[in-house]
């Protein structure tokens, strides 16, 4: 094992040292303090008497041998207890170094605090890792499904143009733009929450119309709005934060996507508020809402609801993400509840400036 022999060595003979040291001082120390009472109280001790003899002398050093011998064993005892868990700590990340992300370390004898520690925080850890290992692997398989649809649209489109099998005319040419907006959206949505994951998420921070970047949102998913049944309320006034202006609008459009994908034809209320230094962007429809169990994960990337209902939405999972991800990037929250009617209230919270 990586340094048993050189940490037992040395445990053993600082063992061996302190020992004799012990051993002498004592020795050193009672002749000094015989010394002492001889020179200032002379009448108090017989010097003949009290002067150690030779074999006494002899008596006192065999006395440092079994000394030495038991501080050997208690010294081997204390390094195997130590180098147990460091041992295994060693093992472990030479197996996850090479690529063995389930190695853990055993803490062996938990008596010693600080080792058993060491070894609970390396499973953490070994732990973490291996959680990212595997968020990578599901981001990977999840970004590939997210882009096979689009992609394999436009290919078959484009491929029917090319064979003279389709016309390209203007309709067939606004699916396929459609289907190209749905691909940079995709990716501009991944790019933003992996620059969040990463903290490097860069603002541009200018004065923001909160108000005024609704209502163009709303002109842009005015149709596709009333094409999925509701109707839009707006309790909106003149309120200016400092933000990024395009990720607000980034997170408008999809919290206004979201509700156009999942909420049930109805109302579809945009409020804004204010309270104390923040500013708070409502976001709220007649229904469903978010089942119980999704609800705590929401907001988490890939996050998907029942399946069946995505797949027929047409949900990527990164929505919500997008919105979490632009929000704390401005210092600010999102968060998400029921709402008296039974539907969905997201309420996007931003503070109104970098100070706030």
């Amino acid at each position: 094992m990586i340094g048993r022999r050189g940490l037992s060595r040395q445990i053993f003979l600082s063992m061996a040292i302190v020992t004799v040291v012990a051993a002498v001082v004592v020795f050193v120390g009672l002749y000094i303090a015989f010394a002492v009472i001889f020179t200032f109280f002379p009448t108090l001790i017989d010097y003949e008497e009290w002067l150690p003899s030779s074999t006494e002398l002899l008596i006192f050093l065999l006395l440092i041998i079994p000394s030495l011998i038991v501080a050997s064993v208690v010294a081997l005892k204390l390094a195997n207890r130590i180098l147990a868990p460091l041992n295994s700590i060693a093992e472990s990340a030479r197996r996850i170094a090479g690529g063995d992300l389930t190695a853990r370390a055993l803490p062996g004898d938990r008596t010693l605090g600080e080792t058993a520690h060491l070894v609970s925080d390396f499973n953490a850890m070994a732990q973490r890792l291996q959680d990212m290992a595997d968020e990578m692997a599901a981001w990977n398989a999840a970004i590939a499904h997210e882009l096979r649809t689009p992609l394999t649209i436009l290919r078959g489109m484009l491929q029917g143009i090319a064979d003279g099998v389709f016309t390209p005319d203007e309709q067939r040419i606004r699916t396929l733009l459609l289907q190209t907006e749905g691909l940079s959206r995709l990716v501009d949505d991944l790019r933003v929450v992996t620059l969040a994951e990463t903290r490097r998420l860069d603002l541009q921070i200018e004065t923001v119309a909160v108000a005024t970047e609704i209502q163009h949102i709303l002109d842009l998913t005015g149709p596709a709005l009333s094409d999925a049944g509701l109707s839009v309320e707006l309790a909106t006034f003149d309120i200016a934060i400092e933000a990024d202006g395009m990720r607000i609008r980034q997170a408008l459009l999809a919290l206004i996507e979201n509700a156009r994908r999942y909420a049930t034809p109805g109302r579809l209320l945009i409020a804004t508020l204010v309270i104390d230094d923040t500013v708070v962007i409502r976001v709220e429809d007649d229904g469903p809402g978010l089942e119980p169990d999704f609800a705590k994960r929401a907001f988490e990337t890939f996050s998907r609801g029942e399946a069946s209902r995505s797949r027929r939405s047409g949900g990527s999972g990164l929505g919500l993400s997008v919105v979490r991800a632009i929000a704390e990037a401005h210092g600010g929250t999102v968060s998400y509840r029921r709402s008296a009617r039974g539907g969905a209230t997201f309420d996007l919270i931003l503070p109104r400036s970098r100070g706030g």
